[in-house]
């Protein structure tokens, strides 16, 4: 297995990772039983200004022959060892993004990451703080079955309506999700030193999952206070305004180019 294994890019002929040309790199990590592929139709957005990678584990899309890994703490392990020789095999900045259940893996990752070179920050979307993980209710809709599981994801959105309905197509689509929730269920959050790297946080101000006081102890996580961003929408307050994810995510990638060319031209003046 190499490392790109673990990417898919918005165009995989284009290179080793496919895509077009880019000053940086943005890993995405999806919510539970989520399809990593949405996260390519963000790429236009982002233009040259970060490569899209988003993050395909092992037994999800084309990699579904392989065995899934079965806690948070494996998932990251291998993440973080992808995301580290992709990164120094493109000799780019890069940010880790993620989306609820992506976003406390993301958070893993870069605990597993944090000091390396061309890391440059975390975006974590619709997320409580971890030290607050797994939630009551998370937990709760991991020992459900049937019905009653899907009603009880029905509670974070993003569950369309033809599978709620259908249980065949439940039969079908649910697997990937149900594993993701027992894996979240079975998180062990560890306190830890706060992270180097700035942290960004991205919520609806409607997400029934997500409060101000939820996010509060993110804070403890890092090293220089969090960037809070609040907009419009529930828990998947991006699935039809993607600019609120992308015009967070431009500015930070054009920073971290920034930085980099500036440590560059230091190095070669020394």
């Amino acid at each position: 297995m190499t490392p790109s294994t673990w990417f898919l890019t918005a165009d995989t002929s284009a290179g080793p990772l496919g895509g077009p040309a880019a000053d940086a790199l943005v890993f995405c990590f999806a919510h539970a039983g989520g399809n990593p592929r949405t996260y390519l139709g963000w790429q236009d957005a982002l233009g040259r200004d970060g490569r899209v990678l988003a993050v395909c584990p092992p037994g999800r899309a084309h990699r579904f022959r392989e065995p899934a890994l079965a806690t948070v703490a494996d998932l990251a392990d291998g993440a973080a060892a992808a995301v580290t020789a992709t990164a120094a095999a493109q000799g780019l900045p890069f940010l880790l993004f993620g989306h609820s259940f992506g976003a406390a893996l993301a958070f893993e990752v870069a605990r597993r990451i944090d000091g390396l070179p061309g890391f440059a920050g975390l975006v974590v979307s619709g997320c409580s703080a971890p030290s607050l993980l797994p939630t009551p209710r998370v937990v709760e809709a991991a020992r459900l079955e049937g019905r009653a599981f899907t009603e009880a994801v029905g509670f974070f959105g993003g569950l369309p309506p033809e599978i709620a309905e259908d249980e065949m197509m439940q039969e079908l689509l649910l697997p990937h999700l149900k594993a993701d929730f027992r894996m979240v269920a079975g998180y062990a959050y560890r306190p830890a030193a706060p992270l180097g790297v700035p942290v960004t946080l991205v919520n609806g101000t409607d997400d029934p999952h997500v409060t101000p006081e939820s996010v509060e102890p993110w804070a403890r996580e890092c090293a220089q206070a969090p960037v809070r961003h609040w907009t419009e929408g529930g828990h998947f307050y991006f699935e039809d305004r993607p600019a609120a994810v992308t015009d967070v995510l431009r500015p930070l990638l054009r920073a971290a180019t920034a930085a980099a060319r500036t440590a560059d031209e230091y190095v070669e003046l020394i």
